[in-house]
């Protein structure tokens, strides 16, 4: 087995004893704290970390003046590490970090709705269908540092399909975003989950983190491994270990 299989294998046992703890929290023998009587009425539910204190982040449009605001942060940067913004090298510096942020955050700009265009379709399958592999490049946003890696998406119609490229481009959109993996995950299947109100939707994200490589703790190597499961394939574990046997599999085509 390789390095990758047995992190997808690892993933897949962490995932079932969650959920198994998930049920039985749910059934008549409900998990109970040594210390709290009923450990579920003494949860207090926080925001999504999405939120502004449990509203919604005020996002706007970028605009010209963001742009040259942009700018000077980029030349603040460079005079408070030491160097020189009127050196020839970093002359044109800030006026490329901002086009870059630009390009990496126009996920901001994207809608679910346009990037679908319709391309939905009554096929009558009700099958799994996978897209495995999908590269991805996203933002930390504690650190503003990449984070990239691959992307195994899932969904089991009901009936309806949607363009293969779509999940290719819904993976993108969200990640040209300031990100945490976990939440990325998380937003690529609700997404699917909305435009198609499939029976299930599965999300794995293998993904590699500079602010743990470049700084930090400063692990090169290291992997992070998150999955989102929804409708059967949260339900049922036959379900879930097809996916995952599916996502171990090595293609022979290439």
């Amino acid at each position: 087995m390789t390095n990758d299989q047995q992190l997808i294998a690892n993933i897949q046992n962490l995932t079932e004893n969650y959920i198994m703890t998930i049920a039985s929290s749910n059934g008549s023998n409900r998990f109970q704290s040594p210390l709290i009587p009923d450990l579920a009425d003494s949860i207090n539910t926080r925001p999504d970390r999405n939120t502004h204190d449990g509203r919604q982040p005020n996002l706007h449009p970028p605009s010209e003046e963001h742009m040259e605001q942009m700018m000077d942060a980029v030349r603040n940067i460079i005079v408070g590490v030491g160097e020189d913004p009127e050196r020839e090298g970093l002359l044109k510096t800030p006026k490329r970090v901002a086009e870059a942020m630009r390009y990496l955050t126009s996920g901001y700009n994207q809608s679910l709705e346009e990037l679908v265009n319709g391309a939905i379709f009554d096929e009558g399958h009700n099958e799994m269908v996978l897209v495995r592999d999908i590269n991805f490049f996203s933002l930390c946003e504690h650190h503003m540092l990449p984070f990239m890696g691959r992307a195994h998406v899932a969904y089991i119609p009901n009936q309806k399909v949607v363009g293969l490229s779509k999940l290719a481009r819904i993976v993108e959109m969200y990640s040209r975003r300031m990100q945490v993996q976990e939440r990325l995950n998380r937003q690529i299947a609700e997404a699917i989950q909305t435009i198609l109100e499939p029976q299930g939707v599965a999300v794995v994200m293998e993904a590699t983190h500079m602010c743990m490589v470049m700084r930090g703790v400063q692990k090169p190597g290291s992997w992070t491994v998150t999955s989102a499961m929804l409708g059967v394939f949260q339900e049922e574990q036959k379900t879930r270990e097809e996916f995952f046997n599916l996502i171990r599999h090595q293609p022979t085509f290439l």
